[in-house]
C-alpha cells in the first residue's frame, strides 16, 4: 500500500481511484486495509478543504432554508428577531441581524451561528 501526499489534481484522481473499490466492501477497521482507507479519505478531505472550499451560506439563505422544511412563516421568527416588520427587512436584506437576534435565531431554531454572523452581501 502506497500512500503519498495529495500535491497535484492527478494525485487527487489516483487517491479516488485507490479507495473507490473499498466502497462497495468496506473494510474492517484496524485492518491493513480499513487503515489504508482510513488515511487515503483524510488526505482527500485535505485536499477537497483546501481546493474546493464550501462557503457557508448568507444569513437570509440561513434563515428561508431552517424556516422551508420546519414550514416556519415570517410570523414565527418574531420571538427571535422582533416585530413583524423587522422579521421582512431581515428575509429582505435590508436590516442586518444584531448579536442578540442571531443568539435567539441559533438557539430557538438551530441555525448555525456561523453562518448567521457573516454579512450579507448586496
Amino acid at each position: 500500500m502506497n500512500i503519498r501526499p495529495i500535491r497535484t489534481e492527478q494525485d487527487y484522481k489516483d487517491a479516488l481511484k485507490s479507495v473507490s473499490p473499498f466502497f462497495d466492501n468496506e473494510p474492517q477497521p484496524d485492518t491493513p486495509e480499513g487503515d489504508y482507507l482510513e488515511v487515503v479519505i483524510t488526505l482527500i478531505e485535505a485536499y477537497e478543504a483546501r481546493h474546493f472550499p464550501i462557503d457557508l451560506p448568507n444569513p437570509v439563505d440561513s434563515i428561508r432554508f431552517r424556516m422551508e422544511p420546519s414550514g416556519l412563516s415570517p410570523a414565527d421568527l418574531v420571538p427571535a428577531i422582533g416585530r413583524q416588520n423587522r422579521v421582512y427587512k431581515v428575509l429582505n436584506g435590508k436590516r442586518a441581524l444584531t448579536l442578540p437576534m442571531i443568539w435567539k435565531l441559533h438557539e430557538m431554531f438551530g441555525i448555525p451561528a456561523e453562518s448567521l454572523i457573516r454579512p450579507v452581501k448586496s
